[in-house]
């Protein structure tokens, strides 16, 4: 169920994977927050850093910094986390993921419900409007960075 802050904050995602797009990375944003609040928020950097593991999710989390915990927090993406990101869920405890978009790609929600964390399945169009575009005008970037 999406609550007003999730709809708020996924929306911050999506705007983080539309300046991504726009700066010619993959469009995949991310926002780690608690009790409503942004503690974080990043972008899929792999084309600007030329890093292969700067994921939104892992942006996100890095720029959140040490946390005592990640137990009372909830990660919004735009896009399903692939498993990288997911096990990194798993690991750091977060209790709650909202996706944007698992239309594009999916196939981790079922590992992270097995782990315990409860997945929020949002299906915004704009999440899945941006993903299929940048699908369709960058195939090549997009088999890069889902390693196909």
């Amino acid at each position: 169920m999406m609550t007003e802050d999730d709809k708020r904050l996924l929306r911050i995602a999506y705007d983080e994977a539309k300046a991504g797009f726009d700066e010619g990375g993959c469009p995949i944003g991310s926002v780690l927050a608690r009790g409503g609040e942004v503690v974080s928020r990043g972008r899929n950097q792999r084309v600007q850093g030329g890093d292969p593991i700067a994921h939104g999710e892992m942006d996100a989390l890095r720029k959140a910094g040490r946390q005592k915990t990640y137990r009372d927090a909830v990660l919004y993406t735009s896009l399903s986390p692939c498993m990288m990101c997911s096990g990194t869920i798993v690991q750091f405890g977060i209790p709650r993921v909202v996706i944007g978009d698992a239309t594009n790609f999916g196939g981790n929600e079922e590992f992270l419900r097995s782990r315990g964390v409860e997945v929020v399945i949002a299906e915004d169009p704009d999440c899945v409007a941006l993903m299929k575009r940048f699908i369709e005008e960058k195939p090549e970037l997009w088999a890069e960075d889902i390693a196909e």
